[in-house]
């Protein structure tokens, strides 16, 4: 294990050197009634199966008066490879919603589920549940490779079917290896002794910190591909997949206040043949397993080895594990990181739906009956639903006869967000935040539709309405909405304070910039309301709005 100069391993190297490959005591931790929370290298062990320990932060301190512990609950993430769920398994997944969660589910970045609010003792229950409809939420969390996303239309072409087998792949040969979910959470058989080797790719102490994988196929980049900490990006000749474009090092986290941390976007290694991209990945998580930093967990993304030891030095090292160089980096072109919502025609004589869900939350509220609504979709429908990178989902391969069905159940739910919806809501990302995430500073969730009602009324006031501008909101600095890709980005501070950010590419190839710090929603709205009117006076002709604030030096003040 690498650590920094000096400095010891990190405490959480030695909860996941002591675990036995994943086990640790959580048996034990979660027949222990006297309290609602796991116990402390438990709760460690657990982000492994998919696992968070949380609190309800809205009664926290209620709750503390009352010297009562925290309310603690769970939030379980569901792995879905490339965002593919059977309607089967989507009907299966809310019913255990009802049953041990909070009762809505929220499609998240990086097309998985989540169900939020469940009871230390509704965890057994909630993960044999999803065992039976044959999901896992295995390597959802943890220092492993997590859920790999991909473009997430297969049947838009053969190429974009042939990169989600590819992703699959990967997926499947990076998930852990260890038997501990399974005696855990699904009566399979303990293992008395430790077992030698268990983890062939990862080892006993796993990765220094998250990885994560996804699939590009341009023009569109829906998945923020130079975000990952390694992105591959589809080329074809001809209709059919030839390569990929091999990028590494992106990662959105940072911290407030630590210059140590910050947000980068993957740089183009090269390229590589199609039946190489699993030995390429493979070996790019070798290396950030064997050198990352294992001191500082803040600072021990694959994005800050890269930058602390050099590109070159790190490709170096990945062409002499691969034993063969990579190719010179083909040029490639997109056009846009949002999806494409409504109907689209695929190449199988099928169409798919894509629909706009608020906040990735599947909720009854608001007039919009997403819950009620989508579960009839699937029991009509009974084919695939797939989440998209963007927290939206796709109603897939709709035959013809059923197409006038389900356009019925969209507009009697009022699911039809998509059709009405101005380019800035289309695009707007939002993650979960208050009260649930510890890591929190500020509301996001909660707070985007009051956000982007003051922001619209401030487009129309400059004539700006049909503007596509992408805006994404986070509780903290972590990133898990991508906002440091966006155009407009607001990063919590603070309660009801945040950072703005600006001047973030449309295509997802520039990092935005941080402009003013520490403002409450006054400010925010008057320096917008400034910047937007001076965009309307100045722009180029079909300039994009992150696009002016670059060339017009506004990000230098």
């Amino acid at each position: 294990m690498t650590a920094t100069p000096n400095k010891p391993p990190s405490p959480v190297e030695d909860i996941k050197a002591r675990s036995h490959y994943l086990r640790g005591t959580l048996p034990a931790s979660l027949a222990e009634r006297t309290t609602g929370a796991l116990g402390h290298d438990d709760t460690r062990v657990a982000k492994f199966h998919g696992i968070y320990q949380q609190d309800n932060r809205d009664i926290r301190a209620e709750r503390a008066a009352q010297r009562l512990e925290p309310a603690y609950d769970f939030m379980i993430r569901i792995r879905l490879l490339g965002g593919r769920i059977t309607s089967g398994q989507w009907l299966a997944v809310d019913k255990l919603a009802q049953l041990h969660s909070s009762g809505t589910l929220r499609l998240t970045t990086r097309q998985a589920i989540q169900l939020h609010g469940v009871l230390k003792q509704g965890l057994p229950p909630t993960m044999a549940g999803l065992g039976a409809a044959l999901l896992t939420t295995i390597a959802a969390c943890g220092d492993v490779n997590r859920n790999v996303v991909c473009s997430p239309l297969p049947a838009s072409s053969a190429v974009h079917r042939a990169v989600l087998a590819h992703a699959e792949a990967i997926a499947r040969r990076l998930t852990p290896a260890t038997r501990a979910y399974h005696e855990v959470w699904l009566n399979g058989e303990r293992n008395a002794v430790p077992v030698a080797n268990e983890e062939p790719i990862y080892g006993a102490t796993y990765l220094p910190r998250k990885f994560k994988i996804g699939f590009a196929v341009p023009p569109h980049n829906d998945i923020d591909v130079y975000a990952q900490d390694l992105g591959f990006v589809a080329l074809a000749a001809n209709g059919e997949l030839v390569g990929f474009n091999v990028a590494v090092g992106g990662g959105m986290g940072a911290t407030h206040g630590n210059a140590r941390t910050y947000p980068r976007l993957a740089e183009t290694l090269g390229a590589c043949k199609p039946g190489q991209a699993l030995a390429v990945a493979e070996h790019v998580l070798g290396i950030q397993r064997d050198h990352g930093d294992r001191s500082e967990r803040s600072h021990s993304r694959l994005k800050y080895t890269i930058d602390d030891r050099g590109i070159d030095w790190f490709r170096a090292e990945l062409e002499r594990r691969l034993g063969w160089s990579l190719a010179p980096a083909v040029p490639v072109e997109f056009t846009g990181t949002g999806d494409r919502l409504g109907w689209i025609e695929g190449d199988d004589g099928r169409a798919h739906l894509t629909l706009l869900v608020p906040a990735g939350r599947v909720a009854d509220v608001g007039g919009e009956y997403w819950r009620t609504g989508l579960n009839a979709i699937a029991a009509l429908h009974g084919g695939e639903l797939r989440v998209t990178p963007n927290q939206n989902l796709i109603v897939a391969g709709v035959r013809r006869d059923e197409r006038a069905a389900i356009e019925a159940l969209v507009a009697e739910h009022g699911l039809d967000a998509h059709s009405r919806a101005t380019p800035l809501r289309r695009e707007a990302l939002a993650c979960v935040a208050l009260p649930t995430c510890g890591l929190a500073m500020a509301e996001a969730e909660r707070y985007l539709p009051q956000l982007l009602g003051q922001l619209e009324a401030l487009l129309a006031k400059h004539g700006l309405t049909d503007e596509p501008i992408s805006l994404r909101v986070t509780g903290c600095p972590n990133g898990c909405a991508r906002p440091y890709l966006a155009e407009v980005a607001l990063i919590g501070k603070a309660p009801g304070r945040y950072n703005l950010l600006l001047g973030g590419g449309r295509t997802g190839d520039r990092l935005n910039r941080l402009y003013r710090q520490n403002l409450a929603e006054p400010e925010i709205l008057r320096v917008l309301d400034e910047l937007l009117g001076r965009f309307a006076r100045e722009r180029g002709a079909a300039e994009p709005f992150g696009d002016f604030l670059v060339r017009a030096r506004v990000l230098d003040a």
